[in-house]
């Protein structure tokens, strides 16, 4: 699958200003979501075609972001030790929705439960966080919508790294070139195609 994008300034006047929105992009059987890492995880996984390696820990929760700048300014375009190597994971849709499904929420008072015994038992028992976090613009300065990432472990992020992973797609490259115009007034700059999820899905049609 290539990666589809478009002038950011465009997408920006498409995009909700405030909310909680679920900004990717996305087909019938697919999503795309982002993960940085240092060069020995990133090329592993490049090579390979899964998540894995020496240096890739099973036994940690591992987050992923549908939303490309919240990945920006939290790898900060792939300048940041540790997360040197930007990579957009094509994962199977279904497999995304059943994650956003499973999710339990990171703050108690965001979670939707009576009290908060509750809600730690089902931190305690999901393989599946869900954490709303301010967006941000391509400078890094944050905005007033909210945007979601995920946080894995368990079955749940071996089958991300594994069955559930259709394909890896380096960015690296991509999130370099692009960096200088994340300062320049934006008018040039790039970013992935994203366009909000339908989440929670509509209804069937009769």
């Amino acid at each position: 699958m290539k990666l589809k994008t478009e002038l950011h300034h465009l997408q920006a006047e498409r995009w909700p200003r405030e909310g909680q929105h679920i900004l990717a992009q996305f087909d019938d059987q697919s999503v795309l979501v982002y993960q940085a890492y240092q060069p020995s995880t990133g090329h592993y996984a490049i090579a390979n075609g899964q998540l894995g390696g020496p240096d890739f820990s099973f036994n940690r929760m591992s987050w992923i972001k549908p939303n490309f700048l919240w990945m920006m300014y939290r790898c900060g375009w792939a300048s940041k030790p540790g997360q040197e190597v930007v990579l957009d994971l094509r994962i199977r849709r279904a497999f995304f929705d059943a994650l956003l499904q499973q999710a339990v929420q990171s703050s108690f008072s965001a979670s939707g439960f009576d009290t908060e015994p509750q809600w730690k038992a089902a931190v305690e028992g999901s393989e599946v966080r869900l954490q709303w976090d301010p967006d941000h613009a391509p400078d890094g300065v944050p905005v007033t919508r909210r945007a979601i990432q995920l946080g894995l472990r368990g079955a749940a992020l071996r089958a991300l790294a594994t069955s559930e992973l259709l394909e890896v797609i380096d960015v690296t490259p991509f999130v370099q070139e692009q960096q200088r115009h994340a300062q320049d007034g934006w008018r040039q700059l790039l970013t992935p195609l994203e366009n909000v999820y339908p989440w929670p899905p509509l209804p069937p049609q009769p």
